[in-house]
């Protein structure tokens, strides 16, 4: 893996936007589900998800962002964290 994949999975944010969009695609980003852990939202979690999370992994290419339908989607990069994303979620069960 490159750094951008262990940068993309080092805040929680990131990691549940991500293992969101391996059984489903798209997402609404204001409400995942089907993760790993319930992580409840404050207003400035909201905000620094619309304004840090979602554009990093936009850059990284691993989604891809609609913010006027207000839906995530995979993005072209995205098959390059999968295996790893896969791997961790196998070992939080």
């Amino acid at each position: 893996m490159n750094e951008k994949a262990f940068d993309a999975l080092a805040h929680g944010q990131r990691r549940k936007i991500l293992f969101s969009l391996l059984d489903h695609n798209p997402q609404d980003p204001s409400n995942l589900s089907n993760v790993p852990w319930d992580i409840p939202e404050r207003d400035e979690a909201m905000i620094e998800k619309r304004h840090v999370h979602l554009p990093k992994l936009v850059d990284y290419g691993y989604i891809e962002w609609d913010r006027e339908a207000a839906v995530i989607t995979k993005g072209p990069e995205f098959d390059e964290i999968r295996p790893l994303l896969e791997f961790l979620n196998e070992r939080d069960d």
